[in-house]
């Protein structure tokens, strides 16, 4: 058997182990016991791994429609009344008991694989009409709709992003997609202005300082352990922006945490881990590609751009360059879900790789 991808893997274990420690050391103060739950979901994940890492490719590929048919039913059953479970005036969770399942993690993930095997299947660089680019469009349409009506506007943000940078990688024109972003910047001032929420959200994202106690709150207590981390942190464990007064801090806004507690030493260390791992699946990717293997090159590019994206989206939030909005630093914050998803897409990447036999 080929070995697995060697610096692929060993950025993906650093950043599991940092994430653990920083959940441990974020949650410290609250009642729940996050460390041996947190250890739970990553042994899920590992195990996660090695299952995917041992599915051949082409099961993958030969069921990639019932991939985006299983994204499609998901998100839509966690809407029917009695199945979802809504917090926080958001119902994205569905109770299976000692575990809660999230369809927009697994959403992602099966948008991965029926859009790579879409790709394998339809070469758009060979100059195909626009119903070709069309087409796996719609079929994300089919899974932004219910997702959007959860609402989790994060997920498509990152879907969307992913499906045409997927799609402009595959060869198609440039010209198709100045009407698309134009669409997209539409839908979303559209559905701003339709919830005032969102107004508020964008309101304190503009000047968190005016409504410090209100909107803003959040914000304004990761922008304050920024602040307090400096160059080098003020310690592992030795934050105290994490005890009660950032709210997420193990969850959404871990990052603040991380830059507290190890400055901004700790957060480059942190970027760097996740800027290696995605680069070596973009890598590989292309590789792939070059190499004649449409499915896995698609695989691991897609795989490489959800992560990369969610991770931007994530940071941007924490730090003040992007409006609020809960979306998980991947690998790092707590929650089984994004965990067990994104270590799938690890596998998804190394048995592409594996499968090629490339050094």
């Amino acid at each position: 058997m080929i070995a697995l991808d060697r610096p692929l893997i060993v950025s993906w274990l650093l950043t599991l182990g940092f994430g653990f420690v920083m959940v441990v050391s974020a949650s410290v103060a609250m009642s729940q016991d996050y460390f041996s739950r947190h250890g739970v979901y990553l042994c899920l994940a590992l195990i996660g791994f090695l299952v995917v890492l041992a599915i051949p490719l082409r099961f993958w590929q030969s069921t990639h429609r019932l991939a985006w048919l299983a994204a499609v039913a998901l998100c839509g059953l966690v809407l029917a009344p009695g199945i979802g479970q809504e917090a926080n005036g958001a119902r994205r969770w569905i109770d299976l008991g000692p575990f809660t399942l999230q369809p927009a993690e697994l959403a992602k993930l099966c948008m991965v694989i029926y859009l790579a095997g879409y790709l394998a299947r339809v070469d758009l660089a060979k100059g195909h009409g626009a119903m070709q680019l069309l087409r796996p469009l719609l079929m994300l349409g089919a899974v932004a709709v219910p997702l959007a009506m959860q609402p989790d506007i994060g997920t498509v943000a990152v879907l969307g992003a992913t499906a045409c940078t997927l799609l402009f990688l595959a060869g198609a024109r440039l010209r198709y997609f100045v009407p698309l972003a134009l669409a997209g910047i539409g839908l979303f001032a559209v559905l701003t202005v339709a919830a005032p929420y969102r107004m508020q959200r964008l309101a304190s994202f503009t000047d968190p300082w005016a409504s410090a106690f209100g909107s803003g709150y959040q914000l304004v207590q990761a922008l304050i352990a920024f602040g307090r981390g400096e160059l080098f942190g003020l310690g592992l464990g030795a934050g105290i922006q994490k005890l009660y007064y950032l709210p997420e801090a193990h969850n959404d806004f871990i990052f603040a945490v991380i830059a507290e507690e190890l400055g901004l030493a700790g957060a480059l260390a942190l970027l760097c881990l996740l800027a290696a791992l995605v680069h070596r699946m973009l890598r590989m990717g292309r590789d792939l590609l070059r190499g004649g293997q449409a499915f896995g090159g698609y695989l691991c590019y897609g795989a490489g751009i959800a992560i990369g994206l969610q991770s931007l989206i994530n940071l941007g939030v924490t730090s003040g360059l992007l409006p609020t909005k809960g979306i998980t630093l991947p690998f790092v914050s707590y929650g089984g879900n994004s965990l067990i998803v994104c270590c799938a897409m690890v596998a998804l990447a190394c048995r592409a790789r594996m499968e090629a036999g490339k050094p």
